[in-house]
Formats: structure tokens, sequence, C-alpha cells
């Protein structure tokens, strides 16, 4: 018995050690160009900002290419809101936590921004019967993407 435990040990595989040296700042400004080292200009409330820029485009959109606008319109305001309400939540959180970031304290903003959106779609489906579906939820997706074009605007 204690041959066959020795047997298994010997044939496992060797892990194999990561070798990976981070870039130096020299290194990362050459490879990305000078601009690599400097803090981002987009902030939270930027993003935020743009959220709601595009939910009130997409909410004007539905209002005049959809018929009957009224509920489309208020719809997609709606689903827009779902998104920016919670970011500005998470926003909110963090300037208040400046200097003090932790990993609990973004994951505590993080759940507060999930329940935020779980709760606000409870309550909206619950809470609004003329709820109109697809513009709620093309807009809320708009909103929702831009996260991606802020990263991008870096």
């Amino acid at each position: 018995m204690h041959r066959i435990i020795r047997l298994r040990i010997r044939g496992t595989p060797k892990r194999k050690i990561n070798k990976t040296v981070p870039l130096t700042r020299a290194e990362a400004e050459t490879l990305f160009g000078p601009g690599v080292s400097r803090s981002s200009r987009v902030t939270p409330f930027k993003v935020v900002a743009a959220q709601m820029v595009l939910s009130l485009c997409a909410t004007l959109a539905w209002w005049l290419f959809y018929s009957p606008p009224g509920a489309a319109a208020l719809s997609a305001f709606l689903g827009g809101a779902i998104c920016w309400v919670p970011s500005a939540l998470f926003g909110a959180r963090l300037k208040a936590k400046s200097g003090a970031e932790t990993i609990a304290s973004w994951v505590i903003g993080e759940a507060i921004k999930m329940g935020a959106t779980i709760g606000m779609f409870v309550a909206i489906t619950y809470g609004f019967k003329g709820v109109l579906w697809v513009p709620l939820l093309v807009t809320y997706l708009i909103a929702l993407k831009t996260y991606w074009i802020a990263m991008a605007w870096k």
C-alpha cells in the first residue's frame, strides 16, 4: 500500500514555475507610447454622465420611431436608469471612500451595484405593468456598453 502512494506521487506532472517578469516603465513606454504612465482622464462620474446621455438619446429615438411612443420612451428611460443609477451609487461610494480603497470596499460596492440593478428590474417588473421589454432591454444594453467606450477613450 505504501508503494502505491509513492508511485502516484512520482507519476504526477511537475508544476511549471511562472517566470513572467513585469515591464519596466521604459519598456512599457516603448511598447505602448509615452502616455502609458499618465492616469486616466475617465472618472466614474464621466462614465455615469455618458450613460445618462446615451440613455436619453436612446429614449428620444424610441419616442421618435416607435408607435405608440409614450410607453416605449418611458420603458427605454427606465432601462437606461437601471444602468446608470447603480453606477452612480458605486461612483458615490468610491468618492466617499477615496484614499481608503480596499478589495473588500470594491466588492461591497459591486454587491450594492448588483443588488440595486436586480432590485430595479424587480421593481419595474411588478410596479410598471405597461413596460415594453424590447425598449427597456435595448436601452439598458446600450448604457451598459458605455464602459467599453470609456475604456477605449482612455
